[in-house]
């Protein structure tokens, strides 16, 4: 056989080695059966280019593996981050590509095959630490620059790129586990990366708290509010002191005078054979503004399913209540309504204050609403939830009711930072009848119609 002949052979060997680490890869990702005959191989293969068994063990953490065989350390560092590494398909395959592909499989299983059942407070914490090294694999070491979509996008705030696919997989660990010893151990506690799922965890739970592990959930809480809030009030550019009150005659003062309007009504009055514009009426800007404030009333539905709105609408509540000439309420309500805007200002509290669960009866939000309506065309509803109601038709009549009163309605579905949202058809069909068509479930747009009245 001659040296050209030998090679491929060899490449062709290495291909087949690293497709049978990617095949075993795959398999333990969305297979709960063993597979031995891909085990079998995998450990033949894992031996023959000098690697530890440890490394197809998914019980042993990348920080072990690491401990026992530090030369491996460079190796898992930036070990994703090169985008002229050869991906799978590549024509070109050679030992350093099989040596990658056991390395790349150890991480991905530790981190994205989680299993099912209960979780210790152990096994919360070695995730975290596979999930730093993941992190760590694909920006590679501490002040590298990390590749696109691997972090959170600026603007894009908590829930993107690898960091929200992270927060997913830790949140579903978190609901499998017993929360509350881990709140009660600091170091344990320190290390929960804030999430929707976790909020929502700790919000059903705070009730039973105490002590150290109720400071411990507090503490989380307000990381997470300071975080959703930075990302918000980037959103919120500070409306104007009010709008142009048309009703107030202008002043008729030179520095009122509207001059582009008075050439433009008074061009009839050309004279082309002197070439001179006369003049016979002058136009002036309304500058009087409005100085009653506007009202807004947010209304949120804090049932369970509606967690995520209930976080974002009471940190966006409380960024539009620091703007000038906003008079803002709050009430959250499932069977029962509860007004919460003495703390509107501060999210944290009004948080600490909820108890989500239950069911949904829009009237109890109703009967406190309709008394802060003193001045409906200064006043605008925002409606949040799934509208599953119980008394579908008096929750609809309720607000029919203020939109005919002159009341700015916007009935917003739930809230999040994907815009997904689950509205019952029959209000979202009586809501278009009206002209008050359901807004997206996008929380921009929220912004966005909301500065618009405001403004």
């Amino acid at each position: 056989m001659n040296d050209s002949a030998m090679d491929d052979a060899t490449a062709d060997a290495d291909r087949n080695r690293r497709q049978v680490l990617y095949w075993r890869l795959l398999a333990k990702l969305f297979s709960p059966e063993e597979q031995p005959a891909l085990e079998t191989a995998s450990v033949a293969i894992v031996d023959d280019i000098g690697l530890p068994p440890a490394l197809l063990d998914p019980g042993v953490t990348v920080d072990t593996v690491v401990q026992r065989f530090p030369e491996l350390a460079a190796e898992f560092d930036g070990l994703m981050a090169d985008d002229d590494a050869a991906e799978p398909g590549a024509a070109t395959v050679g030992a350093a590509e099989v040596r990658r592909a056991a390395l790349v499989s150890k991480l991905l299983i530790n981190v994205f095959s989680t299993g099912s059942g209960d979780v210790s407070a152990t096994r919360l914490a070695e995730w975290q630490s596979d999930a730093g090294r993941l992190k760590r694999a694909m920006c590679g070491p501490p002040g590298g620059a990390a590749p696109a979509g691997a972090g959170t996008a600026a603007g894009d705030g908590p829930g993107s790129g690898l960091d929200g696919v992270l927060g997913e997989l830790e949140g579903d660990l978190v609901r499998r586990m017993r929360l509350r010893e881990v709140l009660a151990d600091p170091a344990l506690a320190a290390r929960l990366t804030p999430s929707m799922s976790l909020i929502e965890q700790l919000l059903r739970d705070k009730a039973n708290l105490s002590g150290v592990a109720l400071a411990n959930a507090k503490a989380l809480i307000r990381r997470y509010v300071d975080e959703v809030a930075e990302v918000l009030r980037t959103q919120v550019v500070k409306t104007s002191a009010g709008k142009i009150d048309r009703s107030v005659p202008p002043k008729r003062v030179f520095r009122n005078l509207d001059l582009d309007r008075t050439i433009w009504k008074n061009l009839t009055n050309w004279n082309p054979d002197d070439e001179r514009l006369y003049v016979d009426r002058l136009f002036y800007k309304h500058t009087a503004k409005r100085v009653t404030p506007a009202r807004l009333i947010v209304v949120v539905d804090q049932s369970g399913s509606m967690v995520d709105s209930m976080v974002n609408c009471t940190i966006l509540a409380s960024i539009f209540t620091g703007l000038p000439k906003v008079d803002v309420h709050l009430i959250a309500y499932d069977t029962r309504a509860l007004d919460l805007t003495p703390w509107v200002h501060d999210p944290f509290e009004v948080l600490l204050r909820t108890k989500l669960g239950g069911g949904t009866d829009g009237r109890a939000a109703l009967k406190l609403a309709r008394p802060k309506i003193a001045d409906p065309r200064n006043t605008v509803v925002v409606w949040i939830s799934d509208f599953y109601e119980w008394e579908h038709q008096a929750v609809f009549s309720g607000m029919e009711a203020m939109h005919r009163s002159g009341v700015k309605l916007i009935p917003v579905g739930s809230v999040t930072s994907s815009g997904r949202q689950d509205v019952y058809p029959w209000f979202r069909q009586r809501f278009k009848d009206l002209g008050t068509p359901v807004l997206s479930g996008h929380i921009n747009k929220l912004v966005f119609e909301l500065k618009t009245f405001l403004g």
